[in-house]
């Protein structure tokens, strides 16, 4: 054993190689012996080296996908001997509706909101497992329950937080839900409250509530597709007022946090779209975070058209406006979980402008109302003109017949 680098005896017996190679390839025997001799040597056992499974195609850190498509994620390994492909989501309880193709790809078909989170990869043989992780957001659904709901009780009142689930690809708010618990309620099912959160904030203080009562709170998410399921509920009791004679703590002090809207919103038409520029906010006490841009078409309700302007930018480009609408543009600022109301509005009329798509085949000469007067107009001239040029004729016919008649009728003699 001393001519092999890393081999050694274990005082039980045992030998240790620190480094499989070729060197360890082969049978081996024991044989134990004593001053009073032997009793033979042990069976043969056979050494094998197999390499265990690596990884040949990784599937990526995350797929985006839209709800109802179909989703191919390559995973595939190699080893001695060959390993076993397996996938898994992660946390989920019971079967999965995953299929897995010849190439050991994951195939999700037809995409269901159940399936958004962690899948793993896993390839397992004789000598060892290895596993990888993908992440897989599913598209164009309702938003996802929020997690890690936590009630802070104080006094008369409570402070909700929660983290935010995946929101289906839409913009989404929050409302919070809660309701007492009574002993003896009045009725058979008692009442939930629901208090809206404001837009971009990740917890709510809800107060005037009653001291020394259970409560039960929940949240609620929200986006245009509808809501998405309630959260864990949590109870909690409030703080009420001391009984002793202790004076009662300070109350502490509020933190008041100035955010001002964007300042003097403007709109320019160029031939890429419409470029809206901006002043930043005057007032701020707290490190601006970004942008939200609103619009609204034709008097229709408000819609958020981009949520994620860097705080560093003064001005965006709006292309691909539809022609011959009315737009009105706003914009809010964000600041940590704080928006300020949103900035002046500036109407955009894409009436007439030739960079936008027309909705007819006309040309774009004049705008269609204006083009159907036009027409009406000259259509209108035309019969007036070809019927006062009849009623012409007809007046010249008849004088003439007058006047031949006149003299063709035989003078009148008065006779004394």
């Amino acid at each position: 054993l001393s001519q092999l680098p890393g081999w050694s005896l274990r005082p039980d017996g045992s030998i240790v190689i620190a480094t499989g190679n070729d060197d360890a390839l082969g049978l081996y025997r024991c044989t134990p012996y004593n001053s009073y001799g032997t009793a033979g040597e042990s069976r043969p056992t056979r050494v094998l080296l197999k390499d265990p499974p690596i990884f040949t195609v990784r599937p990526k850190e995350e797929y985006l996908q839209e709800v109802g498509r179909e989703l191919v994620i390559p995973c595939a390994a190699h080893g001695d001997p060959p390993p076993t492909i397996t996938w898994v989501k992660v946390g989920s309880v019971g079967k999965s509706s995953a299929q897995v193709d010849g190439n050991s790809s994951l195939v999700l078909h037809p995409l269901i909101k159940e399936q958004h989170g962690v899948w793993e990869c896993t390839a397992t043989n004789q000598v060892a497992s290895v596993t990888t992780a993908t992440s897989v957001h599913v598209l164009g659904t309702s938003p996802h329950a929020v997690t890690n709901v936590s009630v802070l009780p104080l006094l008369l009142a409570a402070n909700i937080s929660w983290e935010p689930g995946f929101d289906g690809g839409y913009f989404q708010r929050f409302s919070v839900w809660y309701t007492p618990l009574v002993r003896y309620p009045p009725r058979a099912h008692h009442d939930w409250v629901s208090l809206s959160v404001p837009v971009g904030a990740q917890h709510l203080l809800v107060e005037n509530l009653q001291p020394d009562t259970s409560y039960q709170f929940s949240v609620l998410a929200q986006n245009k597709l509808g809501s998405g399921p309630f959260s864990q509920i949590v109870t909690s009791v409030p703080r009420g007022f001391p009984v002793t004679t202790v004076p009662p703590e300070p109350p502490a002090m509020t933190v008041h946090v100035f955010l001002s809207p964007p300042r003097a919103l403007t709109a320019n038409e160029t031939v890429r779209g419409v470029l809206l520029r901006w002043d930043p906010p005057a007032r701020a006490s707290v490190a601006l975070s970004g942008y939200a841009l609103e619009l609204r078409q034709d008097k229709g309700g408000w819609e958020v058209l981009e949520r994620s302007i860097p705080g560093t930018d003064t001005q965006v480009l709006v292309p691909g406006l539809i022609k011959d609408a009315f737009y009105e543009f706003r914009l809010v600022a964000f600041a940590g979980s704080y928006i300020s109301d949103p900035s002046n509005t500036v109407n955009v009329s894409t009436a007439g402008m030739e960079v936008y798509p027309s909705r007819t085949q006309l040309p774009e000469l004049l705008p269609q109302p204006v083009l159907a007067g036009v027409i009406g107009g000259i259509c209108f001239l035309s019969v007036a003109v070809i019927f006062s040029t009849m009623a012409a004729c007809i007046m010249n016919r008849r004088r003439a017949a007058r006047v031949r008649k006149r003299r063709q009728d035989p003078p009148l003699v008065f006779s004394p």
